[in-house]
């Protein structure tokens, strides 16, 4: 009878590894594959294979970067983006939910209102930018403008698909109970709402970003988005880059702590409306 060799015991540091390994894969092959394209181009860039007037290497873009931190010109540029932004991303949740909530529950109104909704949501934000410029003038308030209208759009259609898409049965079930309209909305409707509030926030965060950014390139003196069409104007690149990265991660970082909040709500899911 053949003997069975024994299973040799894994040591805890390498299984520590591969549990650390499997953990972090996402994050470990992403930002692998980050350092090898930001190598290969980096290389590029040193063999001359790719000419300074047309695109910059990392690290002409990491001194530019150094060089724009210290003479304060990308903190005053990223403190009015991001102001404009704010203020027109506060100004589009508070008008987009109780718009979304208001046309989702009184079906009259949706019908009076949807074609001009479809008509907003399928014109392009930048389409509107020259007569906004005549309204708001070439300032701030053309570029908060700009953001609200980007980011109130989708809040205020996903709240209103949350509110129209509420269980039938569970309305129902709680006018059964003789439950107010105000009971109604505060333990059935918004708990039921609340992803799809989240899932419109997080599409107008992104929708008010690119708004602020378009709005700044197309006229303006400040901002990041001036920045970058200034610097590519004056072919630049590496200026250009900067911003470009700039908002990227922004981008990211915003995107990020939206997730967070969506996962902090993951209890106002469906399923839980009604009971703990």
């Amino acid at each position: 009878m053949a003997s069975i060799a024994p299973s040799l015991p894994v040591s805890r540091p390498a299984a520590r590894k591969a549990g650390f390994y499997k953990r972090h894969e996402a994050a470990i092959l992403g930002l692998s594959t980050l350092a090898v394209l930001i190598a290969i181009w980096e290389f590029c860039w040193q063999m001359g294979w790719i000419s300074p007037l047309f695109f910059s290497g990392p690290s002409a873009i990491a001194r530019k970067f150094v060089e724009l931190c210290a003479d304060g010109q990308l903190a005053a540029n990223a403190l009015y983006s991001g102001k404009n932004y704010l203020i027109g991303l506060v100004l589009a949740f508070f008008v987009g939910v109780p718009l979304g909530i208001l046309l989702g529950w009184y079906r009259r109104a949706l019908m009076m209102f949807d074609p001009l909704i479809n008509a907003l949501y399928a014109t392009p934000r930048i389409a509107l930018y020259p007569l906004i410029i005549i309204w708001f003038g070439i300032g701030s308030g053309s570029k908060i403008f700009v953001v609200f209208l980007s980011a109130m759009l989708p809040i205020m259609v996903n709240t209103l698909a949350g509110v129209r898409n509420i269980d039938a049965d569970l309305l129902r079930a709680a006018r059964a109970f003789c439950a107010t309209d105000r009971q109604i909305f505060t333990t059935v409707a918004l708990p039921y709402s609340v992803p799809f509030i989240l899932t419109g926030v997080r599409q107008g965060v992104a929708h008010g970003l690119i708004g602020v950014i378009i709005a700044e390139l197309s006229a303006g003196n400040e901002g990041i988005g001036f920045m970058i069409a200034y610097a590519g104007q004056m072919f630049a690149t590496d200026t250009l880059m900067v911003g470009v990265l700039v908002t990227a991660f922004a981008g990211m970082v915003i995107t990020w702590g939206a997730e967070r909040i969506q996962r902090r709500f993951q209890r106002w899911r469906p399923e839980h409306v009604g009971g703990r």
